[in-house]
């Protein structure tokens, strides 16, 4: 059901969201994808291994700097906090990545999935993209995969009385914590 109501005060589409969930979907079917589909599903030449791709996305949860897997931006942050990050291959085969986190940089979930992908079709183990992140820097073997397999699927809001609260939060340049680093 649609429906259409003026905006609260404080209110801002971007700065006020508290959480973002995309989905990409990627299929390794060997007569490629279904041509109805070919807009919205990338085509892997190579099978995947879904459990290891999970096994690496582990590695990558929480709060991290995420430059490695962002398209640097002068005076932007590149901290965000990847709340889930999963695999799932449905019965028709295509595998669904479902990506949330409490916001996300220029090309973070294209870089984090074709990581995954290198993982999933054996080409690097489970650990390799979680030393990507700790590295800190691009990594020319992290391809942004394209982007017709990513689809925007849900973005969380606040309660209305907090909207102009989290509007100037998310505003705020971010740090980690010292000591705050990353995973192995």
């Amino acid at each position: 059901m649609w429906a259409l109501r003026e905006a609260p005060s404080g209110f801002n589409a971007r700065f006020s969201a508290i959480w973002r969930r995309y989905a990409y979907r990627v299929t390794d079917n060997p007569g490629g994808v279904d041509p109805l589909l070919r807009n919205h599903v990338l085509w892997h030449d190579w099978p995947l291994d879904v459990d290891a791709m999970n096994a690496a996305a582990e590695r990558l949860l929480g709060e991290h700097d995420f430059a490695a897997y962002c398209k640097k931006r002068e005076g932007a942050t590149t901290i965000r906090t990847l709340q889930e990050l999963s695999l799932e291959r449905g019965a028709d085969g295509i595998i669904t990545a479902t990506v949330r986190a409490d916001a996300f940089c220029h090309n973070m979930v294209r870089s984090l999935i074709g990581a995954l992908l290198f993982v999933g079709d054996g080409h690097r183990g489970p650990e390799w993209p979680g030393k990507v992140l700790a590295a800190g820097v691009r990594d020319s073997a992290v391809h942004v995969v394209r982007p017709h397999g990513l689809t925007l699927e849900e973005v969380g809001y606040p309660a209305d009385e907090l909207l102009a609260a989290r509007n100037k939060e998310a505003r705020n340049k971010r740090s980690l914590p010292v000591g705050g680093g990353c995973c192995g």
